[in-house]
């Protein structure tokens, strides 16, 4: 039978399904229903939740992050390369070496624009990448 080697397969998304679901919803069964008004407020850290952000938000955590999902994804392109490395000889280590000049020289970019700099200003960072 074609499928049979996929049934154990099946039968381990149906019992992690299963499992899943039950403790999602065991505890609205099972669980004590006791609601209050209190319980029903929105709760953020001990904070009034009705408040508005003091001022700008900062981005230094949404750059960290992007700059991240770039090297992650030039090791997505590396791993393989890497596992074919000897098939592809010097042609491939040629084509590698310029992918990586190019994410590090894009890595020195984001260095020297202050993108790691945690405690700049952003007077700093204008002074940093004028052209001298």
């Amino acid at each position: 039978m074609p499928g049979l080697e996929y049934a154990s397969i099946l039968i381990l998304a149906l019992l992690a399904a299963g499992i899943g679901g039950f403790m999602l919803f065991a505890n609205s069964w099972w669980g004590p229903k006791m609601p209050s008004a209190i319980k029903s407020e929105p709760f953020e850290c001990g904070k009034d939740p009705i408040a508005l952000p003091a001022g700008r938000l900062p981005v230094h955590f949404y750059v960290a992050a992007m700059l991240f999902v770039v090297l992650d994804v030039e090791l997505v392109f590396l791993f393989p390369w890497a596992v074919l490395a000897r098939e592809l000889g010097r042609p491939g280590l040629a084509w590698m070496a310029v992918f990586v000049l190019i994410v590090v020289a894009a890595f020195g970019y984001a260095w020297k624009a202050g993108a790691l700099d945690w405690g700049s200003t952003q007077q700093g960072r204008r002074e940093r990448m004028k052209v001298k």
